[in-house]
């Protein structure tokens, strides 16, 4: 049985390190995509397919808003959907991330030019604008000018009567940073530097409880965006306007240890956090960096599903009372689950915990990788737990939602968390085929997980031999007593300490290590403690077809509402 078919239908150079504060070591470091490739698997399709419909989006058209608010002449209009109703831009900025990645992760020189190009004419309309602005926000010239003067309209997805600006500007924030991190363009980081400091401006004459007033409006993971440019730059300043930007009102009751999630629109929320813990780890600020871990534990564990998603119609239901997931045909939101992994793995990296990874695998195998379909192409926004329903695909002309943008990035990302390193150790964290370089050694992962229980890795030192400990992830789903390690074909004695089992030799070319993991048949209760189960094998979670018929709408068109599986539903009985 083929498994995946059943669930199918950080940084190129690291972030320089700056003397801030104290910061929080890291235990283990994660590879930059520019350093692993992927080798043929779903996987692999996965990433070509992406590439795909990267290349088949018009740049002129996500470029169309930032050059009318820059005062120069679009080459082309707008996009329909969500990129010309009110949240014009804010794909411009997922795609520029999402071609960073891709790039850095393929080394394709067609997304290289692409991204290229984005840049330069990205560049063109910050120029023009004289003043480091750059954003997409329809007449936001106007609203940016009322904030600055302390005449603030907040709501949850309005401010000034705009949809989600900050939201929206945090999309070219965050692309930048990943064209300046991804792939060391130094035309990106000078453009961030000074859209960072444009916003320093914008906010100067503003009192605290101002701004505060201002993050009621969702406003994306702007926190985390400037606690990077204060590492790029080493700059105290940058630090401080990401202090400025992290949202008291949700991390207050996390420094308590207090769930006060239900009812909060879900992915407004979790990159807040991710900004949090951004800020702890570069100043030390452990108290910080747990109330990211409690939002983390509260989330998994009580608020997700065995896919790895959470929420139902966007908003976090009651932790005791599930059954809305069970009945809705808008289930987990991709983008959260992209940005729960993205919290997941800053706090595996400074923690070594292999609970982290558990997660962190089962998410990516069972609902990220599903989200892109492998056919045709395309990405989801909502994944329905109601039985028998079906998923509505994005197009690439059609469809502008905020899934469509971090599934744009999700493909791209791979391989950022198969590998990890710290000194002398290098951990093997998920079983995807694929090739790492690790300074003077090759790495290649040659597995059919899950329809092969275990793997093998071929250890290729450049010189010859190369001292080093090898550590596997014991994932929580396989006994550690069936465990069967081998070199060259050779017994090993296994020990699992912390999650991990390791072996410490010295390694010759062509070395063979193989790893075997026997999964086994469980079945997992939804968190609220109600008589619903989940079968799963292994890390997957195992689901069936029922038919293809009265999937109305499952290619999007460009209609508002496009991305709502809004077909007949079956009977649950």
């Amino acid at each position: 049985m083929n498994l995946l078919k059943t669930i199918l239908s950080t940084s190129v150079f690291a972030i320089a390190s700056v003397a801030l504060h104290a910061q929080l070591p890291a235990k283990v470091e994660s590879f930059p995509v520019r350093d692993v490739r992927l080798t043929a698997s779903p996987f692999k399709h996965a990433e070509d397919m992406d590439i795909r419909y990267l290349l088949g989006i018009d740049p002129d058209r996500l470029l169309a808003p930032y050059l009318k608010e820059a005062g120069l002449s679009p080459k082309a209009e707008n996009y329909t959907n969500w990129e010309n109703t009110g949240l014009d831009g804010h794909i411009g900025g997922h795609y520029l991330s999402a071609l960073s990645y891709m790039y850095a992760a393929t080394g394709n020189k067609e997304i290289k030019a692409r991204l290229d190009y984005m840049i330069s004419e990205l560049k063109r309309c910050q120029d023009a604008a004289g003043d480091g602005y750059l954003c997409g926000v329809p007449n936001g010239r106007k609203m940016w000018k009322e904030i600055e003067e302390g005449n603030i309209r907040a709501s949850g997805f309005g401010l000034n009567d705009r949809w989600v600006p900050l939201y929206n500007i945090h999309k070219i924030y965050a692309g930048l940073r990943d064209a300046t991190l991804q792939t060391d363009s130094r035309e990106a980081k000078e453009m961030l530097v000074k859209l960072t400091d444009w916003m320093i401006r914008l906010v100067s004459k503003l009192s605290d409880e101002q701004i505060q007033d201002m993050l009621r409006s969702e406003h994306g993971g702007l926190n985390e965006t400037f606690a990077d440019v204060a590492a790029i730059t080493g700059n105290k300043r940058y630090l401080k306007l990401a202090h400025q930007f992290s949202h008291h009102t949700v991390l207050q009751p996390l420094l308590r240890q207090e769930d006060k999630l239900t009812g909060m629109h879900a992915n407004t929320q979790i990159p807040k956090v991710i900004g949090f813990k951004r800020i702890a780890d570069l100043e030390g600020n452990r108290d910080w960096s747990e109330a990211a871990r409690y939002f983390w534990e509260t989330v998994v564990n009580h608020r997700s599903i065995t896919i790895g998603g959470n929420s139902v119609r966007e908003h976090f239901h009651p932790a005791d009372d599930f059954s809305s997931m069970l009945t809705s045909e808008q289930g987990p939101e991709t983008c959260n689950t992209y940005n729960m992994l993205r919290l997941t793995k800053m706090l595996y990296e400074t923690s070594a915990d292999v609970h982290f990874m558990d997660y962190y695998e089962r998410a990516l195998y069972n609902h990220i990788l599903s989200t892109q379909d492998p056919v045709q192409g395309g990405f989801v926004y909502f994944t329905p737990m109601r039985a028998g329903h079906y998923r509505v695909y994005s197009q690439p002309q059609t469809s502008f939602w905020c899934c469509v943008g971090s599934g744009m990035e999700n493909h791209a990302r791979y391989g950022e968390m198969i590998y990890g390193h710290k000194d002398n150790n290098l951990y093997v964290n998920l079983f995807i085929p694929s090739t790492l370089r690790w300074g003077d050694t090759q790495i290649e992962q040659q597995t059919a997980f899950p329809d092969e229980e275990g793997s093998t890795l071929v250890i290729s030192p450049e010189k010859g031999k190369k001292e080093f400990t090898l550590l596997f992830r014991i994932p929580e789903w396989t006994k550690p007593e069936a465990l069967r390690l081998s070199v060259n074909g050779k017994r090993q004695n296994v020990r699992v300490k912390e999650g991990y089992v390791s072996l410490n030799r010295t390694w010759s070319k062509g070395d063979k290590v193989r790893l075997e993991l026997p999964m086994h048949l469980r079945a997992i209760a939804l968190p609220d403690g109600s008589a619903n189960y989940s079968i799963l094998y292994g890390p997957i979670v195992l689901a069936a077809r029922l038919g293809k018929q009265n999937q109305d709408g499952m290619f999007a068109d460009d209609s508002r509402g496009g991305h709502i599986a809004a077909g007949p539903r079956l009977p649950l009985q």
